[in-house]
């Protein structure tokens, strides 16, 4: 058992949240929720002791092990993807070379009644215990299985970890967390950087391996199938319930509804009191009972409702400009670079007013499929772009092609027209940009807020013809919720590439899986694609068991 007891972080004097207290136990899989800014990553690190807390303390067994994936990750390349991995494996394979040594040294010695003989054969002994207790693990087969798991193909695993993105390098050091099996598995955004398919191999591992989970996420649908606990960080402290992330909202809203009547009563017996206090404070004969009302009110403890974001905006594009029938027409495509190809007679069209889903594991020609349709790299075969088409693009980059210079404010004033120009300040709030955050200059601004303040600009532009990249990247669930209502309201075409399912669900009416060098078309939404998905795959472990 991992107790947190009395934790507080303050900075600046003002507290960021305190006294927080309560327990992690095997089999706990924790969803920590909050909005931006309530201290959920604080309080992970401070957990992993990455951070140390202005007052309170962490404690854990002698011997448990706490792995942290940090949303952001700095790494070294000096070694190959495989080598990497394996590293998760280094004290126990560091305990077997002390071993040898020190059984070599017994080996060689003739001082065998020295009290430094004895001292080696304690180690030994010490350490044989720890050694043999761990259970027996064909280390080779578990990085690569894992590895696997995680969207790395056997190419992947003797390249060098410098060729691969910062992403990529995020997976890697998931991996390693994941073959270390720790006591706790602590994950800040693990999602952002895996595919579908991975993330449901992730969400496997969580609930069927690990011993005990607690992740920050934005992904609706990945806390939901792995949590069975929900603490939410608000207003300074927290709340702990023992219920995955969907029945966690119901709990909350009947909480809030609670705390709101007692807040109205209370405030209505104040008022009350305070009335009778100004009404009767110099007449001799209540003397007593003022005084008694006027100390009532010195011991009452003032009910506080939690923050509620009220920022409720429907926002909505710009009506679509007519496009032609078909906004994309692909033909025989084919895309190599060098000897490897991407994809090969590839052919789509995709109709106006159509919403559909690029998915597949990462590698396997979404991006590059767009960069196509962009006119951003050459190919083989043809496409063609339908009349009148407009297109608006939200890449994975889109946040550093922002003037830097400007303001939070002047970034989206400077495009906005119409009635628009009056609810700048609105569009901003529902992306999380308020008070003095408005007047910030882009340049200081996280790598998240870049990317809310580059998707309110695609909000504003008319075009037809829509498509992101991994545009929920850095967005929590309430601005999802916001975007795809927006995004379903749109009255044009969209391309999505997107890993988060619980956003692409009622959003895409048709999918075209990426895979094998060539692209097929699915149609039926994201649950029935994965639904279809699953079947298949188990008929292909019958097929091969038959055989």
């Amino acid at each position: 058992m991992i107790s947190v007891d009395a934790v507080a972080v303050e900075f600046n004097g003002a507290a960021l949240f305190s006294n927080v207290t309560f327990n992690i136990n095997e089999n706990d899989r924790i969803a920590l929720m909050g909005k931006n800014g309530a201290g959920k990553s604080t309080l992970l690190k401070v957990i992993a002791g990455v951070n140390k807390p202005t007052r309170g303390k962490v404690s854990a067994p002698k011997e448990a092990v706490i792995a942290y994936l940090p949303q952001h990750l700095l790494t070294d390349d000096d070694c190959t993807v495989f080598e990497e991995a394996s590293k998760a494996f280094s004290k126990i394979l560091d305990m077997k070379k002390q071993m040898d040594y020190l059984n070599s040294e017994l080996e060689t010695r003739t001082d065998y009644e020295s009290d430094e003989y004895y001292a080696i054969i304690e180690q030994v002994s010490e350490l044989s215990e720890k050694y043999y207790s761990v259970e027996e693990i064909n280390y080779d087969a578990e990085v690569e299985k894992t590895l696997k798991g995680l969207g790395f193909s056997r190419e992947d695993f003797h390249r060098p970890t410098t060729e691969f993105s910062g992403g990529w390098r995020m997976r890697i050091e998931l991996a390693k967390i994941l073959l270390q099996q720790p006591d706790l598995i602590l994950l800040d955004e693990p999602t952002n950087h895996l595919d579908i398919e991975s993330i449901q191999w992730l969400e496997d591992f969580l609930v069927n391996n690990a011993k005990a989970v607690m992740v920050i996420s934005h992904d609706k649908a990945f806390v939901d199938n792995i949590t069975n606990r929900t603490i939410e960080v608000t207003m300074g402290r927290i709340y702990d319930y023992k219920v995955n992330y969907s029945q966690y909202l119901q709990l909350r809203q009947e909480r809030r509804e609670q705390q709101q009547k007692q807040y109205e009563d209370q405030q209505k017996e104040i008022a009350e009191i305070t009335a009778f206090i100004e009404r009767f404070k110099g007449t001799y004969s209540k003397t007593l009972q003022v005084q008694s009302r006027v100390k009532m009110l010195e011991k009452m403890e003032i009910i506080e409702v939690d923050e509620v974001d009220t920022s409720a905006l429907n926002l909505k594009f710009p009506p679509a400009p007519r496009s032609g029938n078909y906004p994309v027409i692909v033909e025989r495509l084919t895309k190599k670079y060098g000897d490897h190809t991407v994809f090969q007679d590839v052919s789509l069209t995709i109709n106006r007013g159509e919403k559909v889903a690029f998915v597949g594991k990462n590698g396997e020609g979404k991006s590059t499929l767009i960069k196509a349709i962009m006119g951003e790299i050459d190919y083989g075969g043809n496409l063609q772009l339908g009349h009148n088409s407009m297109i608006g693009y939200f890449a994975q980059n889109q946040a550093s092609l922002l003037d830097e210079s400007l303001t939070v404010f002047q970034t989206i004033d400077e495009i906005a027209v119409g009635d628009v120009r009056t609810k700048v300040k609105d569009l901003l709030g529902a992306f999380m940009f308020s008070g003095e955050t408005v007047e910030k200059k882009v340049k200081v601004l996280s790598g998240g807020e870049k990317t809310r303040l580059a998707m309110i600009k695609l909000l504003l532009q008319p075009v037809n013809l829509l498509i992101l990249d991994e545009p929920t990247n850095h967005l929590d669930i309430k601005t999802k919720g916001i975007l795809k209502d927006a995004l379903k309201a749109f009255d044009g075409t969209i391309i999505l590439v997107s890993h988060d399912r619980d956003f692409l669900d009622g959003l895409a009416s048709k999918v075209f899986e990426f895979g094998n060098k060539r692209i097929r078309e699915h149609f039926e939404d994201i649950n029935g694609f994965l639904r279809n998905k699953k079947l298949e795959n188990l008929r292909e472990i019958e097929r091969t068991a038959v055989k």
